[in-house]
């Protein structure tokens, strides 16, 4: 069925699907360790999908924040905690999209650094999916098989098969008894104190923040221009989304989100064209989030990370595509010791010696020179 710019069938459903592979291990973390209401957690990250939707009306990957979620869980984090880490974030990004100053950053970041970000970001997901494979070697590599034969299947869309596989798996290993039954939960009311905000930066706000405008503001503005030209989006307008989603999800329980080229290499590799994918996601998370609060950590950690990992190897594999484009001159430098010092430390340190290299050296060094 198609409505307007929208388009809501199962390639869609395939496609809103593929961005399952980094939600699942996180949410379970924040829901099990952090003690977050799965209610609030899954209500609001279908609210943002829904209206990044119908807003934009095309793909738009909304992800928790993923430096955040990892000091969090390691530290085990009190819910009022990473409530004050979503608030603080949603005061940096407005003042980050109002200023220009993400506009600003986007600039002066060469293409070759952009480059270098996709393939690190794609390599790390690649190197987390090979881990979640070795569970169980044989699964994983069934389920790569599914993706490559179905994944431009119309009726059968391989994210969907691979979902009812694991859901399959689950009800043949009993796993689905001891579940709570079904039953509506309202989400709660989110609650922290302003001294928070300034501790969650501390501890995992300040390193979070050029992962966040390299990879789920520069890149995943460069990947929407790629994949859909005629409908690009700014960084100044990704910054202020997640501004204004972080500046409201804390107080009905929601964990700070922002987009992801990751994410958009998911749901576009398995069949996202349009809005209806992000809308499906949504209704499908606001669903489990109503209904399933009391059994979706155990559903999530029950779920077959093999097959988690497959979809998630062929998404990084597909993100690492953008190195082979470079020619073989000095613009690929910058964009290869940004790759290796982004693995071998962290994605800030990569960018800014990919930056440091491009503004400091190669362009001087290749600066076209006026005659004297």
């Amino acid at each position: 069925m198609k409505v307007g710019s929208f388009e809501f069938n199962m390639r869609e459903l395939g496609g809103a699907m593929g961005d399952f592979g980094t939600l699942f291990p996180l949410a379970i973390g924040y829901i099990v360790v952090c003690g977050m209401n799965p209610a609030g957690l899954l209500v609001m990250m279908g609210l943002a999908n829904v209206t990044t939707g119908l807003f934009y009306r095309l793909p738009m990957p909304i992800e928790p924040m993923k430096v955040l979620a990892v000091v969090a869980i390691a530290e085990q984090w009190p819910p009022s905690m990473v409530y004050a880490s979503a608030f603080a974030m949603g005061v940096i990004w407005m003042i980050m999209s109002a200023t220009g100053l993400m506009s600003l950053i986007a600039r002066i970041t060469p293409e070759s650094v952009i480059r270098g970000i996709q393939v690190a970001l794609g390599i790390m997901l690649a190197i987390q999916a090979l881990q979640m494979i070795a569970s169980g070697w044989v699964l994983g590599i069934v389920s790569i098989a599914v993706v490559l034969l179905l994944r431009q299947n119309r009726y059968a869309p391989a994210a969907v098969v691979l979902v009812f596989m694991g859901v399959v798996i689950i009800y043949i290993k009993g796993q689905f008894q001891g579940l709570p039954s079904p039953a509506f939960v309202w989400p709660g009311r989110g609650s922290f104190e302003m001294w928070e905000t300034w501790q969650a930066m501390l501890r995992g706000g300040f390193s979070q923040l050029p992962l966040t405008a390299t990879n789920a503001v520069i890149a995943t503005a460069v990947l929407i221009r790629r994949y859909w030209p005629e409908q690009a989006v700014s960084e100044k307008q990704l910054a202020l989304n997640m501004g204004i989603m972080n500046l409201v999800v804390p107080f009905f329980g929601g964990m700070p989100m922002c987009h992801g080229a990751g994410g958009l290499a998911g749901q576009y590799y398995f069949g996202a064209r349009t809005g209806g994918a992000n809308i499906m996601e949504g209704v499908i998370e606001i669903g489990l989030g109503l209904f399933l609060a009391g059994s979706i950590a155990g559903l999530f950690e029950a779920f077959p990370l093999a097959i988690v990992g497959a979809m998630m190897l062929l998404v990084g594999l597909e993100l690492s595509k953008p190195i082979r484009e470079m020619s073989l001159d000095w613009q690929l430098l910058p964009a290869v010791l940004t790759v290796v010092v982004a693995l071998w430390t962290n994605m800030a340190y990569g960018f800014l010696v990919g930056m440091v290299v491009h503004h400091g050296w190669i362009s001087r060094v290749h600066a076209p020179r006026c005659d004297q």
